[in-house]
């Protein structure tokens, strides 16, 4: 349990934001309607009774606000005003309202893996919506639409019980929400697409009038450019998604593929045969390699395929050196539990870096690559990558969407984990090594990269519109404009409203 160090101060501050909530907060009859374009008015004027917080309800002398106030990656520690952990949508509204009211900052959590803790924030309030965890799937049309709560386990687990999926990451515990709304990449990208492709629709919570909020449906024929601006700007940009519409595809069983290889020797030839195969195989074919310092693991699903047909299109690969091969078959949903690690088995702390890339590495990247892994700071430093290339993810969906690397060839990733989960300041001592590993290995590879995952947000890069959103965000900026023209949903790389 971690040492709250400022508690006396923030009681103090608590004590205030609560005797300020006294009245529920409720969306009044004849409040300001959208804009002639489909908007909310930003000029009206309309006022709202006075706010009370709902939901469940954790202040800083709460006895359970140390563990509500902590994220997965514990590098990053702050101390909310108050978390308002939302049990329907309405608890939202209350919360969005409240923090406009009384001039708080705010900050949208679903999964708690915002991978820079910009989810949290000190002296704010946290909307957490992690507790909306409804599940709704009409197998017939082959729709579903669950609740914002969910993270990626608790979706594949559900939908693979009707042998259904959609795209989501590889860790389970990341909420599902906050992948979609970035764009959502996993071994079904090439199958599948993105995970924002699947997002038909949408509820969200949005700032409504000078001091309110409001729930607005959204899809295809409703608010079509904020379904397209949530089809991968990010989480906590415009408004907070309570509820996710997919179109989800049938899946009845997966090939799973585990090859591990003993020391970097191969490394070079792993990589340049792996770039050269795997974007461009059979698109039913997901692959991921992760180096470490003392072994190459490479992952592979089949989606309804056999073993046979996985090692068959594995083979250049597979063939390289004397790896050691597992295979497993099953349904989507029991092969994701499998390889799950528990959360309390990772290190505590966390660092990465995200890029695209839309051409091969050259042999001095790979070497690059090489020299970086064999210097690593600890066992769990690794450089991962994941095929992109000719797949499902190269086709925009219907209505478009805002997430622009369709062309990238793969997707990159230094990072590297250290200290022990639960213990205050553990790994102090690596922190700054790790640090500085990833800043030198990310820009030695800067000359080979085309972009980057807003998911996985680079910290300090001076050009991240661009290298998240490509050409798309001046548009974003003028949906921002829109449903959110005060600028209410902000953190260190949010997406600013439009000026003109």
């Amino acid at each position: 349990m971690r040492d709250l160090r400022r508690r006396e101060v923030l009681k103090a501050t608590a004590a205030v934001g609560a005797g300020a909530a006294v009245f529920p907060g409720i969306v009044a009859a004849g409040a300001p309607g959208f804009a002639a374009d489909g908007g909310p008015g930003p000029s009206s004027t309309a006022e709202y009774p006075p706010a009370e917080l709902t939901g469940r309800i954790v202040r800083p002398q709460d006895p359970g606000y140390a563990n509500a106030s902590l994220g997965w990656d514990e590098l990053f520690v702050r101390y909310p005003l108050v978390i308002v952990f939302a049990q329907n949508t309405q608890d939202v509204v209350n919360a969005l309202t409240w923090a406009r009211q009384n001039d708080v900052a705010l900050r949208v959590r679903s999964g708690r893996h915002s991978l820079e803790g910009w989810s949290n924030v000190d002296n704010g309030i946290v909307i957490d919506v992690s507790e909306l965890k409804s599940t709704h799937i009409d197998y017939a049309s082959r729709i579903a639409r669950v609740g914002a709560g969910l993270n990626q386990l608790e979706a594949v687990t559900a939908l693979g019980e009707h042998d259904l999926a959609v795209t989501t990451g590889t860790e389970g515990s990341v909420g599902l929400s906050g992948a979609t709304l970035g764009g959502g990449l996993g071994f079904l990208t090439r199958y599948l697409g993105m995970a924002c492709d699947s997002l038909i629709g949408a509820e969200i919570v949005v700032a409504w009038g000078t001091n309110g909020a409001k729930a607005i449906e959204v899809d295809l024929h409703n608010h079509e450019d904020l379904l397209w601006a949530l089809r991968g700007a990010g989480n906590g940009n415009f408004g907070i998604v309570t509820s996710l519409t997919y179109r989800v595809t049938p899946l009845r069983s997966v090939a799973y593929l585990q090859a591990t290889w003993d020391g970097l020797g191969d490394l070079e030839e792993i990589f340049e045969t792996w770039q050269r195969v795997a974007p461009f195989t059979d698109y039913r074919l997901g692959t991921q390699v992760e180096i470490h310092k003392s072994e190459i693991l490479l992952f592979a699903v089949l989606a309804d395929g056999p073993e046979a047909e996985a090692r068959e299109l594995l083979e250049p690969i597979l063939s390289i050196g004397n790896p050691e091969v597992t295979v497993q078959t099953g349904g989507w949903g029991e092969i994701y539990t499998g390889f799950q690690i528990p959360t309390e088995d990772e290190p505590a702390n966390w660092k990465f870096f995200s890029q695209f890339s839309n051409r091969p590495f050259p042999k001095k990247a790979i070497s690059v690559v090489r020299a970086f892994m064999e210097e690593a700071p600890t066992d769990d430093s690794n450089f991962f990558l994941q095929a992109f290339g000719r797949g499902a993810q190269a086709h925009e969906p219907r209505g478009g969407s805002a997430f622009p690397h369709r062309d990238a060839l793969f997707y990159s990733e230094p990072g590297t984990g250290w200290g022990t989960r639960g213990e205050p300041d553990s790994g102090e001592a690596l922190t700054p090594i790790a640090q500085t590993w990833i800043a030198e290995f990310s820009q030695a590879l800067r000359p080979y990269v085309d972009g980057a995952y807003v998911n996985v947000p680079n910290i300090g890069m001076a050009e991240w519109e661009s290298a998240y959103w490509g050409s798309n965000f001046y548009r974003l900026r003028k949906v921002k404009a829109k449903y959110d023209p005060h600028n209410v949903f902000q953190y260190e790389q949010s997406i600013p409203p439009a000026t003109c």
